[in-house]
């Protein structure tokens, strides 16, 4: 059988790969997307609450995590969030702002995937399912790609694979190990934007109380994040949480600010001068979930009246009260991750062009490379501006 020949291959129909194949196409370029999957945009589907998060109006390369912190400026800077919002418009697609800068459709997250479909079939692009690559090789005029719908041949490659979080959707390594193929390193990956699981007594005294949900302020290794947090069967999750377990690994250590925008200390002094006859569990009910209040003085703090709480207990109170040693043990893993931290060492490929400087022709956009974003929309827009800046060239 004739291979079908085609300007530019992208393996991988994610958000990358998408907006790499709809710009590559709008140039003339003939344009072919390959994926494994039965179904095309599954990680854009789930995302969200089936909503999708698809930007952050607040996008700037401090967002992002990477060995090489400057990789990302850039693409961010040539394709931003106002550039993906005005095809949203056109696309008469009605989204909000949930908070801080995310954006959310109004209704579905299968009207991304059907825009950015659209916006495929308008440039000639020619998309592929349960199409699974078992072999790619390199010769003199192109790559030559051998897939479970028969061969391919292409000047340029794109490689859009994503990473190894959620496998129920799809996802595999199979990226890192093309990069390696042809030569380029991939540093270590984990799991990030994924909820924290406790053991031994933390696991116990929290574990009945599950569903509990507050605000806090996160920290670990000099980086903070403010939201909620949720207490689970396993341990804690909530947007606070899946933040800073990017910024996490196992025996760093992690405080919790059970109140934050408050001063403890000086909380408790006036709850000892105006309320001293009232137990703590009930005054701290007051400013907190009154089951985690209930358990904080069962085993951390004074279980007795305000006014017995003496000057060394109540500083001590406020300072674990503002900074809650919690002892986590692990994540969830790739399993409930929204993202992989690590990826295609970025020092070997081009920051304007996304070209492999190893292999010509070559191209690595998205997750699969080593920038990682925050929760809240970050991802979806390095995925948009990496796979333009590789689009415009290809």
């Amino acid at each position: 059988m004739k291979p079908i020949a085609c300007d530019v291959l992208v393996i991988g129909a994610g958000a990358a790969g998408l907006m790499c194949a709809l710009t590559a196409g709008q140039r003339g370029r003939m344009v072919q997307v390959i994926d494994h999957a039965n179904k095309v945009g599954k990680k854009i589907l789930m995302s969200g609450g089936g909503r999708c998060n698809f930007t952050n109006t607040g996008t700037t390369p401090a967002n992002f995590l990477s060995a090489n912190p400057h990789f990302c400026k850039s693409a961010l800077a040539r394709y931003t969030p106002w550039h993906f919002i005005e095809m949203v418009e056109r696309h008469g697609i009605a989204y909000h702002e949930k908070e801080l800068g995310q954006l959310f459709c109004d209704i579905s997250s299968k009207q991304i995937v059907r825009m950015l479909m659209d916006e495929c079939q308008a440039a000639g692009v020619q998309v592929r399912t349960d199409c699974g690559v078992t072999k790619v090789e390199r010769g003199s005029d192109g790559f030559h790609v051998t897939t479970a719908q028969g061969q391919f041949h292409a000047a340029s490659l794109v490689v859009a694979t994503g990473g190894l979080s959620i496998p129920s959707l799809g996802a595999s390594g199979f990226g890192y190990e093309l990069a390696r193929q042809f030569g380029h390193e991939v540093l270590p990956t984990r799991a990030g934007l994924v909820p924290l699981t406790l053991s031994g007594k933390h696991q116990e005294r929290f574990n009945d109380r599950s569903g509990v949900a507050l605000p806090i302020t996160a920290r670990c290794n000099d980086v903070a994040f403010s939201n909620s947090m949720l207490i689970t069967h396993r341990g804690i999750s909530g947007p606070a949480i899946l933040q800073i377990s990017s910024f996490w690994q196992p025996g760093d250590d992690l405080r919790l600010d059970l109140l934050p925008g408050q001063d403890a200390e000086g909380w408790l002094r006036a709850m000892k001068r105006d309320r001293g006859a009232a137990e703590l569990r009930t005054v701290l009910s007051e400013v907190l979930p009154r089951r985690l209040a209930l358990r904080l003085c069962e085993h951390w703090l004074p279980d007795r009246p305000v006014k017995q709480i003496d000057e060394p207990q109540l500083r001590e109170a406020a300072a674990l009260l503002q900074g809650f040693p919690l002892v986590a043990s692990g994540t969830e893993g790739y399993r409930t991750a929204e993202v992989t931290l690590g990826g295609v060492d970025t020092r070997k490929v081009s920051s304007s062009t996304f070209e492999s400087q190893l292999v010509p022709g070559l191209h690595f956009v998205g997750e699969v490379l080593d920038v990682t974003g925050w929760l809240g929309g970050y991802n979806f827009q390095w995925a948009w501006a990496s796979g333009h800046a590789a689009g415009q060239v290809v």
